[in-house]
């Protein structure tokens, strides 16, 4: 006699052989047969219940940038499919591996204009890259198994679509899944190509090194090419914790989620070595006179952002070795030096605000405690807005810590789902969200789910009461600030209500036991801190130059930005 296997069973097996474990989502009358295969494999994977699909759906993005594992969530027929959308193009533009399981109406109701009938494949084509409808029971796993496989040669997201009747049959009993099949491997440099590469390197006289995730895990190597040829770092805000921010030569991330050194760098630089990346904003930075290297695994890439003189194909660590090994050490000289200083000059500026009193507070007495409490291997989520240019500035990540954010897409509402993946992706570990007021409202439902499944993660909230990013681009546009001001509202009263730790802080005295405390805590703690509505230096375009701006404009920006002991990188070289 035949074996047999409930079809719903079999796929989520396959989910589990790919080590899968853990799911989001929100049942619904089209998903009940999967749901019923989720309860029987209840020992093998989780079933994580979120209170918004598109929390489920950014947190699968979350799950797969942290661990670059795929991630994965659901919806029902409908709106809960549609609910999914925002989190899925997070992924997407990302480029991190998730599927994504959509329910549907039985296949015998289907194109009879049912209750919550919708044809998902149109409207999952543009964000997917793959999509498909289960059309028998017996595919069912070796669809979702060519899913898995898809999301992870794209990197991207794959989109199955499950009629509800076919989950529920039983169907012949037979191993589908490909994952112990499953190898992925380095793209390893033409070495011809690197040599091109080294007259380059020779003839700068300021060259820098930005790089992306490509180099992820090559902290060392990234040193030893900088020191070896004193070439100055930058990188991409999703690198953030690659590099140890304390590096001398490293000088953050570049435009207006970026430093002041590293913004000066690049638009002066004569030389940029790009690897692993593909910095959307080159065009608004890079010195479009400069020499540029290109390295990269994705040869579409090339040319992209700058004019590109040579085009490595490979792995950005694997070529950075094989450039040291084959280029001449290069001596520290002045644009090094200046480099530093103006590196040293930045952080020591931002310093000078840790200790400030205020009412309401600067944003630096909070990052101040957030690191003092930070233990070694932290995870921090940043959501979307000035808080976002807050943490690329202000945390001082050591390179064993991780760090991820919404970069492409920048989506507000990630942070709370990204805690809640990070968390249960790296339960031992301590886990933060940094979210501004605006984004924090637009999922704080979830908070919940921190609770149900008592997860230890500390929620800051920076509550300006404004969408700032956006007031300060009205404020560029020299447009009447509209739509932007926001009610303010006790968020650490509403973490209490919903079975959370809750903290209001009001005054400076108030941060360090209220962080000491949710150091200390075993449930999820929100602390809502009133902040100064305050633009954060717009080092995308500093007035602090009287060679280019008249005197009276840059004494008004250096008084209101209180900028001091902070010469430009073209002074330092002078």
């Amino acid at each position: 006699m035949n074996k047999k296997i409930n079809a719903g069973v079999a796929m989520v097996r396959v989910l589990e052989s790919w080590d899968v474990d853990h799911i989001y989502g929100i049942p619904g009358g089209s998903f009940n047969s999967i749901m019923d295969a989720l309860y029987h494999e209840r020992e093998h994977i989780n079933y994580i219940q979120v209170r918004h699909e598109e929390v489920g759906a950014l947190a699968a993005a979350a799950d797969a940038k942290l661990t670059g594992k795929v991630g994965v969530a659901f919806g029902s027929a409908g709106p809960g499919a549609t609910h999914l959308i925002n989190g899925l193009y997070d992924a997407q533009m990302d480029h991190v591996p998730v599927v994504v399981l959509l329910g549907q109406v039985a296949a015998t109701r289907m194109n009879y204009d049912v209750f919550q009938e919708l044809n998902e494949n149109p409207m999952f084509a543009d964000v997917s890259v793959y999509n498909r409808t289960v059309m028998t029971a017996e595919s069912l796993p070796h669809v979702v198994d060519e899913a898995i496989k898809a999301a992870y040669k794209y990197s991207g997201v794959a989109v199955v679509t499950i009629p509800v009747d076919l989950g529920v049959e039983e169907i012949p009993y037979m191993e589908v899944s490909t994952a112990p099949n499953y190898k992925k491997g380095v793209i390893y440099p033409n070495v011809e190509d690197l040599k091109k590469a080294i007259p380059y390197i020779e003839e700068a006289k300021k060259p820098i090194l930005y790089v992306g995730q490509g180099v992820k895990g090559g902290w060392e190597i990234v040193k030893a090419f900088s020191e070896h040829f004193s070439m100055p770092i930058a990188a991409s805000v999703l690198a953030k914790g690659i590099i140890p921010d304390e590096y001398k030569a490293y000088l953050g991330s570049a435009y207006r989620v970026g430093t002041k050194p590293a913004n000066e760098a690049l638009a002066i630089a004569d030389l940029i070595l790009f690897v692993g990346s593909d910095f959307p904003f080159a065009v608004n930075v890079f010195n479009p006179e400069a020499k540029f290297i290109q390295i990269d695994i994705d040869a579409s890439k090339f040319g992209r952002r700058h004019k590109t003189d040579v085009s490595v194909l490979g792995d950005g660590t694997a070529s950075l070795k094989e450039l040291i090994k084959i280029g001449k050490a290069r001596d520290a000289d002045d644009w090094y030096n200046a480099n530093l200083k103006n590196k040293e000059n930045w952080v020591n500026w931002l310093e000078t605000f840790e200790n400030r009193s205020d009412q309401p507070l600067r944003v630096e007495p909070i990052f101040k405690e957030i690191n003092r409490i930070a233990e070694d291997d932290a995870i921090f989520v940043t959501d979307v807005g000035n808080v976002t240019i807050h943490a690329t500035r202000l945390l001082k990540m050591n390179g064993i810590q991780k760090f991820t954010t919404s970069g492409w897409f920048a989506t507000m509402g990630n942070g709370v789902p990204g805690g809640i993946a990070a968390q249960l992706s790296y339960p031992d570990r301590q886990v933060f969200t940094l979210s501004g007021d605006g984004a924090f409202a637009m999922v704080m439902q979830d908070i919940i789910t921190q609770v149900k499944y008592k997860l230890p993660i500390i929620n800051v909230v920076l509550s300006n009461s404004s969408f700032g990013f956006i007031e300060a681009e009205q404020e560029d546009t020299e447009q009447k600030k509209f739509g932007v001001f926001l009610q303010d509202a006790d968020y650490g009263k509403m973490a209490e209500a919903m079975g959370a730790v809750g903290f209001t802080v009001t005054e400076y005295e108030q941060l360090e036991p209220a962080f000491e405390a949710a150091k200390k805590s075993d449930r999820p703690v929100v602390i809502d801190v009133k902040v100064k509505n305050e633009r954060p230096l717009p080092v995308e375009e500093m007035l602090l130059e009287t060679e280019d701006f008249d005197k009276e404009v840059v004494d008004k920006f250096i008084q209101k930005y209180e900028v001091k002991d902070m010469p430009t990188l073209r002074a330092l070289l002078k």
